[in-house]
């Protein structure tokens, strides 16, 4: 085995737990675009056929993939695995829940001729199968804190434009029913001049699938600068919005297609993480949640009469 080989295999910077088996998926779907050509030959390849790829060593992986056994062992370790020995065992793990019976992990794309019947089951299964790479991708120390920061915070501010404005505003309606102060904010402008008024007890959501649109991560970047606590949530975690991103929350994505970008798949993987916020920190501040959100439902009860409005 080369020199740079055994530096990679060495300990010393080790991941303290390797993702489970069934988020392996869901790292290279995520992970893949960011790599290199070379490592992302190894991840598709380990993605596409688990239990062959599971039988081969290092050195046999990098022959199949035309790579190096460093590119092996590198691409390993960006998935979250101390080694390939690790990355090994989670292709067996993954290769025995297909032979189970789970359905494959790859459908056909949706096509313009495609009978409505078709679309429906297609999208169907992209929506389970983003919500269930998400799931099993999420960070479970990193939602944790930032559930914490969320229910103890003074004010919230959620940035996001486009599809994740929408996902923004979602956050936003379901933390200002439970008590919190929260705003949306789409206009990078406004964005920006709220950001600069965010101190430490403050906290700063940014939204972006891509985790490199501009008019995001500005205000992020002014809110972290001021001392506020920020999060990201996006399916690129190795993105610029990371940099000025106390905790990082990861999304899966639906595979893109003609007919269905990303900005549409991304979405429903960032309703789940904003739902997973929202019931935690309603969990964490439920003697004061519970009321609140109660008093909303009471506040609006009228307006879903029959008839409408009372007078």
């Amino acid at each position: 085995m080369s020199d740079d080989v055994k530096e990679i295999f060495s300990p010393g910077s080790a991941p303290v737990a390797p993702p489970a088996p069934a988020a392996l998926a869901a790292k290279v779907r995520t992970l893949a675009p960011s790599m290199t050509r070379s490592m992302q030959r190894v991840a598709e390849a380990v993605a596409n056929d688990p239990a062959a790829c599971a039988a081969l060593t290092v050195t046999g992986l990098a022959e199949l993939t035309g790579t190096s056994e460093a590119t092996v062992v590198r691409t390993a370790r960006v998935l979250g695995y101390p080694g390939y020995r690790d990355l090994r065992l989670a292709l067996a793990g993954l290769a025995a829940h297909q032979l189970s019976g789970r359905a494959p992990s790859v459908t056909a794309d949706i096509a313009v001729d495609d009978p409505l019947p078709d679309v429906v089951a297609k999208l169907a299964y992209d929506e389970q199968q983003t919500l269930a790479d998400t799931a099993a991708g999420l960070d479970m120390g990193q939602l944790g804190a930032a559930v914490a920061a969320l229910a103890g915070a003074r004010r919230i501010d959620v940035y996001g434009v486009g599809a994740s404005g929408l996902v923004a505003q979602d956050l936003t309606q379901k933390l200002l029913r439970i008590g919190l102060i929260a705003q949306a904010h789409s206009d990078p402008h406004l964005a920006v001049t709220n950001a600069v008024q965010l101190r430490a007890k403050d906290v700063a959501v940014a939204i972006t699938h891509s985790g490199s649109t501009g008019d995001v991560i500005e205000p992020l970047r002014v809110a972290f600068d001021h001392g506020a606590t920020t999060v990201a949530i996006t399916g690129r975690p190795d993105g610029p919005v990371s940099q000025y991103a106390d905790h990082v929350l990861t999304t899966s994505t639906a595979r893109e297609s003609e007919l269905r970008p990303a900005a549409m798949s991304s979405r429903t993987s960032q309703l789940l993480v904003v739902d997973c916020l929202f019931v935690g920190v309603a969990q964490r501040t439920y003697e004061s949640a519970a009321p609140a959100l109660s008093a909303s439902y009471e506040a609006l009860a009228h307006r879903h009469r029959i008839g409408g409005p009372s007078r």
